[in-house]
């Protein structure tokens, strides 16, 4: 409950990252930012000024000219936080930075928590928790697909559609409460074959919400790509070839890769964690084997294989045995017959496999097609027609005890429960859809959601 023992302070922090920059800004926020800006600034009077203004002077503190700087002001309600905040502009380097923070603290303000300001922007109502934690989802984006997505959660559409329906359970949970008030009479407010098609719209919109949790996490965290085969087949020089750049060490010796080597790409707005891993084979070398058992590893991990064949030494039975590893495992794969340069002769039933590309990793031969093939692969995962993707491992637990309370309702309507058990299974219902967006929240739980932001946000 760290967040909510000093609410009404006023907490400074830097809203840039750390390090050496042209320009560096500093946040304040809280009912005293102007007055304590104030303080060290003498070319104006901030305290009078209109809101959504710049200045421009010195910044002094106990007679020291700490910098020049430009100052925004954006009064309460009408900023970020909700409360009066001061942004201030200064040279980027760390000392004037740690200058300016220190003087700030002298003057009356305190440290911000991480993602204490975001916090008081949601105690404030100017957004809701899935905009909160879709702001902390847009800073750690590593890809345009998981930027935009977050983008989609910032503008409210995850939250608006789920208040709709809450608050179309909440009229009729009215009217059930209602009934318990005229228990004696045996009345009925409520339409229950209204409430069971109501019911059914939420259960059909939070089901399409979890089935995009698969497609979601691809957008957020990338597509797993292990690039697989036996020694030498050129899975480090395809690796190379799909980043364009000598990434991994090339080598005609079998076995130079002893571990995993990991890079990332983006293809078409979307991240793949590309993994080149040692050759699988039976080896005496105890270093190699370590490698060979991390490679069977990633392959379990893997959303996407790449399994590497050396095209002028195909060897039905290994062809054979990979093809029945493969369906074992159940992993999506791309079988990739290499060194296709050197023209080799390739059986005609390998080479109309449904899953097989001829490539040349050394050459760049087909490599444009194979990343087009694993783009199709990738998008193989989305959630079709869905206006919104979660990509939150708490949206999706919650989404599920809606499901679950939902299924509860269901139960208790052809059942003929009773008017008061069936308001109990509506009111957890109520409350597991208004965890999702912030409308029923715990001290706890907020501090454990901001806790994980950065400073300054």
């Amino acid at each position: 409950m760290k967040y909510f023992q000093h609410a009404n302070d006023t907490i400074a922090a830097p809203a840039s990252p750390q390090g050496m920059g042209a320009i560096a800004v500093i946040r304040v926020s809280g009912p005293q930012a102007l007055p304590i800006v104030n303080q060290m600034f003498p070319s104006k009077n901030l305290t009078q000024v209109a809101s959504h203004t710049l200045h421009v002077g010195k910044l002094i503190w106990k007679g020291k000219w700490l910098d020049e700087v430009v100052i925004a002001v954006f009064k309460a309600p009408r900023s970020y936080t909700g409360e009066d905040v001061v942004e201030i502009s200064s040279h980027g380097s760390p000392v004037i930075v740690q200058q300016i923070l220190q003087a700030l603290t002298e003057a009356g303000a305190r440290i911000a928590l991480p993602g204490e300001f975001t916090l008081r922007a949601f105690l404030h109502g100017k957004m809701d928790l899935t905009q909160a934690e879709a702001v902390a989802d847009l800073i750690a984006a590593e890809s345009e697909a998981a930027a935009q997505n977050a983008l989609k959660h910032i503008r409210g559409g995850f939250s608006r559609d789920l208040q709709q329906l809450r608050n179309q359970l909440l009229q009729f949970a009215a009217l059930i409460e209602l009934e318990l008030d005229f228990a004696e009479e045996d009345v009925e407010f409520a339409d229950r074959d209204a409430l069971y098609r109501l019911l059914q719209d939420i259960d059909r919109h939070v089901s399409q919400l979890l089935q995009s949790y698969s497609w979601g996490n691809v957008v957020k965290h990338g597509l797993q790509v292990v690039i697989a085969g036996k020694p030498n087949v050129g899975k480090s020089t395809l690796l190379n070839a799909l980043l364009n750049e000598n990434r991994a060490i090339v080598s005609d010796i079998p076995g130079t890769t002893r571990d995993t080597i990991e890079e990332l790409i983006q293809l078409n707005g979307l991240l793949f964690r590309l993994i080149d891993t040692a050759g699988l084979r039976v080896s005496e070398d105890v270093v190699e084997q370590i490698g060979v058992a991390r490679t069977h590893q990633k392959v379990l991990e893997a959303d996407l294989i790449l399994y590497v064949f050396d095209a002028t030494q195909v060897d039905i039975s290994e062809w054979q045995q990979v093809l029945d590893w493969l369906q074992e495992i159940r992993k999506k794969h791309i079988l990739l017959m290499n060194k296709i340069d050197l023209q080799p002769h390739i059986p005609e039933d390998i080479v109309h496999h449904p899953h097989v590309m001829c490539i040349s990793a050394e050459k760049h031969l087909n490599i444009d097609a194979l990343k087009n093939k694993m783009i199709d692969m990738a998008l193989q995962a989305q959630a079709h027609n869905e206006s919104s993707i979660i990509t939150n491992a708490r949206h999706y637990a919650a989404l599920q005890q809606v499901k679950n309370s939902i299924e509860e309702i269901f139960q208790g309507l052809q059942q003929k429960l009773p008017t008061d058990l069936l308001a109990n299974d509506i009111r957890k219902c109520l409350h597991d859809l208004g965890e999702i967006t912030g409308e029923v929240t715990t001290e706890d739980m907020l501090d454990y959601i901001f806790s994980h932001f950065c400073i300054g946000k």
